[in-house]
């Protein structure tokens, strides 16, 4: 009996465990294929109609016009593609998928650690490839992801991956890319549950937050440049921004904190710096073309913060800053996060409303976040020699109507496209269909 129960236990849990699973990963390719017809949307500015894409053991072998570029001669499977479109992988700058999978379940919650001051935190540690918000990303194109750990002055470590794998050593393209920093608010709200005002008041502590953390940082380069036989792994993951192998990612948003901040990383010596949310780079858009700094820009979907704002200030600042030259990347922070990652393509898509060509908008979830996290040598366009991480549309990709993908890849594996709303969403329309 007891054996029995076991066995029946194994199998309950067995089949909890498979209910609860992502789709599993795509197979490595092993046969070459081309996509034949669609208009290629290459990702860099550029387009080419009736398009030929021909993909080799991962990689893109062969692109251009359909009429100028012969097929090879080996054996290949043909995608037929006329009239959709082609796009690269999009990209989530600044994201936590994979960190949360129920916001309510404390032991599902890995987002971040106590403490003010943590740069050897991993996110990629607590990164959770079974993640069912994950393969959610898929069937609007969002297929590559900055993991980033939240909290305290200094967050942690972030990590790049790619959203279909076994596990996190699978999913990693580039481990631990940048350190990301909180910066102090120079104004804060009043506490109303103290019975102080609610409204803005300058942060007395302000300056000292500053001088802090500056003196973390210049306690950090004395234990790297010194010959310290004790181990220090906080001040130790803080190296890699002095010697140029780590980006430094600072969240900050009024004009005062984006300006210090570019300052502090100057005096700092740090080669790398992303401004991120940057509500008012705006104000600063030469400032920061000036000094090389690019943007994670905050969810374009978003209500004005400031009486005096304009009422479409969200939704037109990327062309602002893309007019001044900055280099911006689109980043979804903020409340539901996770689910709304989903919607980068359409965040994308209301920056054409508002000023930006789709090329120009297209590039802000592609091309110009691979070349912020540094993996634009292999991803975020269509080129010759390049990760075929990529997938196909029926109609605008931008656009929540016509975005309905019929094929995606991952370094040129096909990926499922079914997910747990897809599932309910069939048996929810038989049931429809029963009562008609």
């Amino acid at each position: 009996m007891k054996n029995k129960y076991n066995i029946n236990l194994l199998l309950f849990l067995l089949c909890i465990t498979l209910g609860f699973a992502q789709q599993t990963p795509a197979p490595k390719q092993t046969k070459d294929f081309a996509i034949v017809g669609a208009t290629a949307h290459i990702g860099n500015g550029n387009i080419i109609e009736n398009s030929v894409i021909v993909v080799s053991n991962g990689k893109i072998t062969t692109i251009g016009p359909e009429a100028s570029t012969p097929l090879t001669k080996q054996a290949i499977d043909i995608i037929e593609a006329k009239g959709k479109h082609v796009y690269p992988g999009f990209i989530v700058a600044n994201g936590t998928l994979g960190l949360v999978e129920v916001d309510a379940v404390k032991a599902s919650d890995d987002l971040s650690e106590l403490g003010t001051y943590n740069p050897h935190i991993r996110s990629i540690i607590a990164y959770n490839t079974e993640s069912k918000v994950i393969e959610s990303m898929r069937p609007n194109g969002v297929l590559l992801g900055q993991v980033v750990p939240r909290g305290g002055r200094i967050s942690g470590t972030s990590s790049v991956v790619q959203y279909d794998a076994w596990n996190w050593e699978d999913a990693v393209i580039k481990m631990d890319d940048g350190i990301h920093v909180n910066w102090p608010s120079s104004f804060r709200r009043g506490r109303w549950w103290l019975g102080e005002d609610p409204g803005l008041k300058p942060n007395k502590e302000y300056n000292k937050q500053v001088k802090e953390l500056s003196n973390y940082f210049n306690e950090s380069k004395s234990y790297n440049n010194g010959d310290s036989k004790e181990l220090h792994l906080p001040f130790e993951a803080l190296a890699g921004l002095f010697d140029g192998s780590k980006h430094l990612y600072i969240n900050a948003d009024n004009e005062k904190g984006i300006t210090d901040a570019v300052n502090f990383a100057k005096a700092q010596e740090v080669e790398k710096l992303t401004i991120v949310g940057g509500y008012e780079a705006g104000k600063v858009a030469n400032f920061l073309k000036q000094n090389d700094v690019s943007v994670f820009l905050r969810r374009i979907h978003s209500r004005p913060e400031l009486e005096d704002d304009d009422y479409d200030q969200s939704y037109k600042l990327a062309k602002q800053l893309v007019d001044a030259g900055v280099l911006v990347a689109l980043e979804p922070s903020g409340q539901m996060e996770r689910m709304n990652s989903r919607n980068l393509p359409f965040y994308a898509g209301t920056t054409v409303a508002h000023g930006l060509t789709k090329a120009q908008a297209l590039q802000l979830i592609t091309l110009n976040p691979a070349k912020i996290l540094g993996i634009d040598k292999a991803y975020g366009s269509l080129e010759v020699g390049k990760s075929a991480t990529l997938f196909i549309s029926e109609g605008d990709a931008l656009d929540m109507r016509t975005n309905i993908l019929t094929h995606a890849f991952i370094d040129g594996r096909r990926l499922s496209l079914e997910t747990h709303q897809t599932e309910l969403w069939r048996r929810y329309s038989k049931k429809l269909n029963q009562a008609d």
